[in-house]
């Protein structure tokens, strides 16, 4: 039917199909992209959100059918770079901006919401945007800039008073990021917004089944189907099928047998994403069932089935053996035991696995261009040249809609790339919600059983822990996780003596790989729970348990590494007022149904690993700027605002003389992974190197200019380096070596309110006490540190990934802005002895290490119960309060 409706001011007339949707109108027929689709068109993520006749709508929900004469308001129609709106200002200026994927959303919401109420309190704000998702904030600064914005709005205030200074200090202030502004106006292109005219759509069949072989691939009818051009699979791939990371265990495409839920089978392209995924569901799969292996214990059975058969289904094992753990613990006058379970969970980010790869050139010289997401592209590159047998290949990254850890492996790239090479077209995979969920690694469950012991001085004597952990499918990034895990083991403490196993195990389940923190916060999760319940034991208050066992400059972490730096009891004491203060306020709350406690959790968060290196280039520009080239990627934490601030700090430069090239393989160097907190320490010292370099060559030379430095007979272009002292590994049986040059030190008190009938919790409060190092950009900090703990929070109390049954946010119980909490910070800045410039590390995951046993911790605070398998679900603390009543 015919359609006429006012789009930005634009009439418009559509010959509108009855399931058309006002969302597939504005991206696909439009191209107006800053709308964002996240969850499958089921109104759950709130990133489509546009102004319908004055009213926030999800436009997913809209059929274009029934918006006869309504006028329509995206967010390009609000503002542009060059003339934003003031709510776009003020989302920029108040740090709400980190991925951005969920911005214009957010944007046109707080739009509806002013129109009609230019003065809400947070409550209203948070009826307001409460179809609207985040994973990255926290919800916090978005809150803070709906405030800001309604500032605006009444005239109060101008958002030049609150925009920092260009041309005064460079470091310790909150400049504009580089990219806020092109987020917050939806013109930042993500993977999906890439339009590529011509390009077969993708939809890829998987296996729903753990464990089975694959007998049969009848193709026959979806080859029939309107629009298909052709199915994909793995015997169409010319190279090793294998994405290698360590071991090369997992298939782009499996050929004979599937070994989880998900597992891809084969791959359909088509004229349109709607008809390849009709197709896909016509093919027809024939498989034989397999036994399935749903835990390490029954993978490691005697007799079990071998997942892959080599490696065998125990892949890997890593000890730590200081002292003499067994014989601490038996003269120890206190020791308490327990085991922790952990969850499969996912990193959520809101952006699905979309990937595009398409030809430049002809014949020969044609080389293959696949955009996506990843936080290593130069890696991934390596990867996808071996798995798929084709070398001239280009990986460009584009602006990611957040990752969490979840882009160190290659998953739609795979897909997209091969068969953009057998089809000989270009591609565009569009992964569905559902499909994403299924195709992404997961964070790894730790099964974990912990004895800790003390003197009667209350000295800690002695660490044991066995650590299980559920590999999953295939191997990815395990064994670092595992080791990583090892190299924080004893986290804040002086520890003498410890004994520790961990074994990484295949199972049949979604296979594990980097999640935020990655390893340490499972392990802290037993930790700092079991120094709660020592404390506990021994009657000492907790936090005076951590000052007076807090490791010290000189003394030993668990791998027999010496530290030289270690502020963590500043962090205690800085911490104490807050914490009596709660103190006092909780006891007044510790009986009746609803239940109030307190819960502290500590952690020391290693950044540059044994043997880790990183390399940047910096380039003299025409008109006296510098351009870095560096291959970090920027899912959203700051690094655009750190290498800015940073180099225009080095070199005293205006912020605008810096540009940053970072996304491209073949412009950049090779940097490592944009991950393990590492970026400013490691990247961001390499760029340090690279500018001194250029530096002193002016200097040297009085050259101000490219071209007076080309005069004076020197390079313009620099290579800068970091790496770290120690490089060699670990003794092999005892696990004690090298360790982590610097550390994040965090302490975090969480308050919690528990309602002993229903078993429901809510996190009123978290208190975070954290030292990082010299600060570069406050908003950044602060948003990593809230963001971390919401999804800490998560973690704890409502997350948990079920293969099969995790279909979409819904079902993931995704944390919303209602459910997000007060957050105070105590930031220290103490220079660290190798830190980059000033002594800066960088903080990405810290809170996601101490908050879940925060949380935990408080919840047996306030009604006396253990809960030893996270999540923390209303039925595990009502069984918790049963079983001890």
């Amino acid at each position: 039917m015919r359609v006429q409706l006012t789009i930005n001011g634009i009439p418009r007339q559509v010959v509108a199909d009855p399931k058309l949707t006002l969302l597939d109108l504005l991206r696909d027929v439009l191209h107006l992209t800053g709308t964002k689709q996240s969850c499958d068109k089921k109104g759950q993520c709130g990133a489509c959100t546009v102004i319908v006749n004055g009213k926030a709508v999800r436009s997913c929900l809209l059929k274009v059918a029934n918006l006869e004469g309504a006028e329509v308001i995206t967010v390009e129609g609000l503002g542009t770079p060059e003339n934003p709106h003031l709510i776009q200002e003020a989302f920029v200026l108040s740090g709400a901006i980190q991925c951005g994927f969920c911005t214009p959303g957010m944007i046109m919401a707080t739009k509806a919401l002013l129109d009609a109420n230019p003065d809400p309190t947070t409550e209203e704000i948070k009826k307001a945007l409460r179809h609207n998702l985040c994973r990255c904030t926290g919800y916090l600064k978005i809150i803070d800039a709906v405030k800001l914005a309604g500032r605006f709005i009444r005239g109060e205030i101008s958002p030049d008073e609150v925009r920092p200074d260009p041309d005064g200090a460079k470091l310790g202030v909150s400049h504009p990021r580089p990219s806020a502004l092109a987020k917050a106006c939806g013109t930042a292109q993500f993977t999906a917004d890439i339009i590529i005219p011509g390009a077969l759509e993708l939809a890829t069949v998987r296996s729903p089944h753990p464990h089975a072989l694959i007998k049969k691939i009848d193709c026959s009818a979806a080859l029939k189907m309107p629009g298909v051009i052709g199915v994909m699979t793995a015997k169409d791939i010319k190279g090793t099928n294998r994405l290698k990371v360590i071991f090369a265990d997992r298939p782009v495409i499996c050929e004979d047998k599937v070994r989880y839920i998900g597992d891809p089978v084969a791959v359909v392209a088509a004229l349109t994403r709607e008809q390849a995924l009709a197709a896909a569901e016509a093919v027809e799969v024939e498989y034989e069932l397999l036994p399935v292996l749903n835990s390490p214990q029954e993978a490691l059975a005697e007799g079990a089935i071998q997942v892959h058969g080599d490696p065998p289904n125990l892949c890997y094992t890593q000890r730590q053996i200081k002292g003499n753990a067994e014989k601490a613990l038996a003269e120890s006058a206190a020791v308490v035991e327990g085991r922790f379970i952990t969850q499969i969970n996912h990193q959520a980010p809101l952006e699905t696995e979309a990937c595009v790869a398409y030809f430049e050139g002809e014949g020969e010289d044609a080389q293959l261009v696949v955009i996506g997401r990843s936080i290593d592209i130069h890696q991934h590159l390596a990867m996808l040249q071996e798995a798929l047998g084709w070398e001239d290949m280009r990986y460009i990254e584009a602006y990611s809609g957040g990752q969490f850890g979840i882009k160190a492996d290659i998953t739609s790239e795979g897909i997209a790339a091969a068969a953009a090479l057998h089809f000989k077209r270009p591609v565009r995979y569009i992964p569905t919600l559902t499909d994403s969920l299924l195709m992404t690694p997961k964070r790894h469950p730790f099964d974990m059983k912990i004895a800790l012991g003390a003197d009667n001085e209350g000295n800690l004597t002695a660490l044991k822990m066995d650590i299980t952990v559920d590999n999953g499918a295939y191997s990815s990034i395990g064994p670092i996780v595992v080791d990583r895990a090892f190299l924080m083991l004893s986290g804040s403490y002086n520890i003498p003596n410890v004994h520790a196993l961990g074994r990484l195990v295949y199972t049949n389940n979604p296979w594990g790989s980097a999640a935020r923190g990655a390893g340490p916060p499972q392990a802290h999760y037993a930790l700092e729970c079991a120094v709660n319940m020592l404390a506990d034991k021994m009657n000492i208050d907790p936090l005076e348990f951590r000052l007076f066992n807090s490791l010290k400059p000189g003394q030993t972490k668990s791998t027999g590494s010496v530290v030289e730096q270690w502020p963590f009891p500043e962090l205690c004491e800085a911490m104490r007022p807050y914490y009596e203060r709660s103190r006092r306020e909780v006891s007044e709350h510790q009986s009746g149904t609803v239940r109030r406690g307190i819960g502290l959790a500590a952690g020391a968060f290693g950044v540059g690993g044994p043997g880790d290196q990183a390399i940047a280039a910096v380039e003299l520009n025409d008109d006296g700027g510098v351009t870095i080239y560096a291959a970090a990627a920027d899912p959203g934490e700051g690094n655009d605002s750190m290498f800015t601030q940073l180099a225009a700090d080095i070199m005293g430069l205006p912020l605008n003389k810096i540009r940053l090239s970072t996304r491209d393989t073949e412009q950049t160097t090779a940097t490592g992974p944009s991950a393990a907190s590492r970026i400013t320490y490691m990247v961001g010292g390499a760029v340090e190197n690279a500018l001194g370099k250029l530096k002193q060559a002016m200097e040297e030379t009085g050259a101000k200019t490219r071209q007076e430095l080309e005069q004076a007979g020197r390079p313009v272009r620099y290579i800068g380096t970091k790496a770290t002292l120690e490089k060699g590994p670990a003794d092999p049986e005892t696990g004690l070596g090298p360790s982590f040059e610097s550390q994040i030190h965090a302490l975090q008190m969480a308050e919690v309110e528990v309602n002993t009938e229903t078993g429901e919790v809510k996190v009123l409060k978290m208190t975070t006490a954290v030292d990082g190092g010299p600060v570069i950009h406050p908003q950044n900090f602060e948003g990593q540190l809230e963001g971390g703990a919401d999804m800490g929070a998560g973690f704890a109390l409502r997350e948990e990934y079920i293969a099969g049954q995790t279909r979409d946010w819904v079902t993931f119980k995704f944390p919303t802005i209602q459910t997000a909490f007060e957050h105070k910070l105590i930031i220290r800045e103490t220079p660290r002895v190798r830190g980059t410039h000033k002594g800066s590390t960088g903080v990405g995951e810290m809170t996601m290490v101490p908050t879940a046993p925060a949380i935990i911790s408080a919840i047996k605070d306030a009604i006396g119960v253990w809960i030893y398998e996270l999540p923390a679900t209303p039925d595990k603390i009502k069984a918790a309060l049963t079983q001890r009543s």
